[in-house]
């Protein structure tokens, strides 16, 4: 959502603190007591919920330019778990200055409640996948949506790119074991959707081959209508 220099200078003056956090390292643990919120600087990392047995669920991947926790610094107490997938550079802004600005502010209210809004639709196309697609179709929509989100944020090209995660990282967000993410990885670059020159480089031949393998449509990423129209999506 576009803001006007006023209201984007008024969000980089935000009283703040740029913390540099190792790769696989917790920044916001569930049942915390939460006072800030966090934004990706660089490098990338997930929301994640833990079950009784100890198995996890990747619920959302973030990258640059991504406030990855303003619900649990709004509602007091962690309902799930930050973790860096890489050494991460991110800025922990203080939440009753948010809110402060807020108050103030509409334009950025609205900016903010914009931004949650798509992390529900996000959600909501997470769980679809799933609960409901097979293991292949799970992993190349994941493909197609992580080829998007760092194109977007100027961060990789949409069909070459390094993915940041490891299979067994990769199977937590997919419901999957790493055992059947290797599988299915083969068969995808089996099938002439992708290759990989190194094991997490991801080259995609065929965009609109994979979307369709994938099950995929970017409109619940709410990215800019115009660009994707200009780009055939």
């Amino acid at each position: 959502m576009n803001l006007d220099t006023a209201s984007e200078q008024a969000l980089l003056d935000l009283p703040h603190s740029v913390v540099m956090i190792e790769k696989n390292k917790s920044v916001v643990r569930e049942g915390d007591a939460v006072s800030h919120a966090w934004l990706v600087l660089k490098g990338f990392c997930v929301r994640l919920k833990y079950v009784g047995t100890g198995g996890r669920q990747i619920v959302s991947i973030h990258m640059k330019g991504d406030l990855v926790d303003l619900q649990n610094a709004l509602l007091g107490i962690a309902d799930h778990t930050v973790q860096t997938l890489t050494p991460c550079k991110m800025a922990k802004l203080p939440i009753r200055a948010v809110r402060q600005l807020t108050d103030t502010n509409p334009a950025i209210k609205d900016a903010l409640w914009h931004d949650t809004l798509v992390d529900g639709s996000i959600h909501r196309e997470w769980v679809a996948n799933v609960g409901r697609r097979d293991a292949p179709t799970r992993v190349a929509h994941l493909l197609c949506e992580f080829a998007l989100k760092l194109e977007a944020v100027h961060l990789g090209e949409q069909l070459d790119y390094e993915l940041p995660m490891t299979q067994d990282q990769l199977a937590d967000a997919t419901g999957l074991t790493a055992v059947h993410i290797n599988r299915v990885l083969r068969d995808l670059e089996k099938n002439g959707l992708i290759e990989r020159i190194t094991p997490r480089s991801v080259l995609i031949g065929d965009w609109k081959k994979l979307a369709a393998y994938g099950d995929f449509r970017s409109d619940y990423l709410h990215l800019d209508m115009a660009k994707r129209r200009a780009q055939g999506r």
